[in-house]
């Protein structure tokens, strides 16, 4: 059995051992980005690997592609086949921030072509809270040959441009309410959001405990909000294009597929001057 979306902490107990299933800790702070190799050095799940949010999961900024540019493909294959990601490897991962990193990875490796990631439900804390051991000790894992075949293309800026004023789109940003709004904006240059985007809060899909909510409740919050929009004329986007990927994961736990990423989010959008944008002040 492959896992797509999420994985429970007493499954992913059972496997702990399974040398088809690799798990990946993405522990990660943007504003202390060292946070999550200190805490990976200090403790992980057993025979976890660590990956990095702005190394690994990314690619170079050039001051217009926004803070967290995607990676270039084949390099992040190679980094992936590296610590041990194959075609039949069953791929966990996890972080500390209610899968706000976890969900980039399992959007990234499902752009590559690799359906059997999922998330584990509550993250860390969830694995803690039920006795799941913890170490210091550095797996030594072993490389697979990973072959890239690309899946669910993200949406560019100038595709983006060409839709916003059109019906075939629905436009949803994972930011907090009061960054969409254009308040307390303290990580991108300018506040706001893009004309048409709806807000959903990534943090809406989870439980107080972080874990996700039942897909029941995820598909009658999702219906409400895409108001008979088609699931895959949804575009996901946030400041950076990573929490984003966790209102796409709730979208495919409830049963809703085939949305897409618009990876460079506000943060690319906002670096042009020229490009529309709406702020609260501004209605």
């Amino acid at each position: 059995m492959s896992y797509t979306t999420l994985v429970d902490v007493a499954t992913l107990q059972a496997h702990i051992d399974d040398p088809s299933w690799l798990i990946v800790d993405v522990r990660h702070q943007l504003a202390d980005t060292g946070y999550g190799e200190r805490a990976y050095a200090e403790g992980h799940i057993p025979g976890a690997t660590f990956l990095h949010c702005d190394r690994d999961l990314s690619g170079a900024m050039n001051g217009v592609n926004g803070r967290h540019p995607l990676p270039d493909p084949a390099r992040l294959a190679q980094r992936l086949g590296d610590i041990g990601v194959g075609p039949t490897v069953q791929v966990v991962v996890y972080d500390d921030a209610q899968g706000m990193i976890a969900g980039r990875l399992w959007w990234l490796l499902r752009w590559l072509g690799h359906a059997r990631v999922a998330l584990l439900d509550g993250g860390l804390s969830a694995w803690q809270a039920a006795g799941g051991a913890m170490t210091d000790l550095l797996p030594s894992p072993v490389p697979r040959v990973f072959v890239p075949l690309m899946q669910n293309p993200p949406v560019a800026v100038d595709d983006l441009l060409e839709r916003i004023d059109t019906p075939h789109m629905l436009l949803v940003d994972a930011r907090a309410a009061d960054r969409f709004r254009g308040e307390n904006e303290t990580i991108d240059p300018v506040g706001g959001h893009i004309p048409g985007a709806l807000n959903r809060f990534f943090k809406n899909n989870l439980l107080p405990d972080g874990r996700f909510k039942p897909a029941a409740e995820l598909r009658a919050e999702w219906l409400a909000l895409l108001a008979g929009m088609p699931s895959d004329e949804v575009i996901h986007q946030c400041g950076s294009g990573v929490s984003a990927c966790l209102n796409m994961l709730a979208m495919e736990v409830a049963g809703l597929p085939g949305s897409r990423l618009y990876a460079g989010s506000w943060s690319e959008w906002c670096a042009d001057p020229g490009r529309p944008t709406v702020r609260r002040d501004a209605a």
